[in-house]
């Protein structure tokens, strides 16, 4: 089987670590904008005054998330070549590694180490799990059920198309 090239598994998005509501993370940001005439510089700064903050992220070099996720370095520069992680670069060509990808690592482990799968079933099992990540999101903005039983069927058309399995037409008993 043919791996699709790099950058578009680069593109996908993954997201293991739950994250306030878009309403609950924006609504500061608005109070802040509009409570004073200073534009806001860029997404996720605050005005506070004159004052920008900013939340950062944590972010941790490869052998920092090794000693955290208790593998080998190695382990994870294979993990990022065959694109089941994809680590922010520095300037310097640093490996950073975000607490969304230490999450990812952590499932990535389990799946390996306590469930026995290689890495071609860890890749299936992340991209079905991509699938249902999406599906909440999008169910969540479904503004009636009519419309949530759609996706909720698309979706698992999707999946049963990833797993090149036909859907069937009633319940076998």
């Amino acid at each position: 089987m043919e791996r699709p090239p790099r950058e578009t598994r680069r593109q996908r998005a993954w997201t293991f670590i739950p994250s306030p509501a878009p309403s609950e993370r924006e609504a500061p940001q608005e109070a802040a904008a509009s409570s004073s005439d200073v534009p806001v510089p860029f997404p996720g700064a605050q005005v506070t005054g004159r004052v920008y903050a900013v939340e950062i992220e944590g972010v941790y070099i490869i052998s920092v998330a090794a000693r955290l996720l208790s593998m080998h370095p190695q382990t994870l520069r294979k993990y990022e070549r065959v694109g089941l992680v994809a680590p922010n670069r520095t300037g310097g060509m640093l490996r950073l590694y975000s607490e969304e990808d230490i999450a990812r690592l952590r499932l990535i482990k389990h799946l390996v180490d306590d469930r026995g799968m290689n890495l071609a079933g860890v890749e299936l099992v992340l991209e079905l799990v991509n699938h249902l990540l999406r599906l909440r999101w999008e169910m969540g903005k479904a503004p009636d059920p009519s419309q949530a039983i759609e996706l909720v069927t698309r979706h698992i058309d999707e999946m049963f198309a990833l797993l090149n399995l036909s859907i069937p037409k009633e319940p076998q008993r």
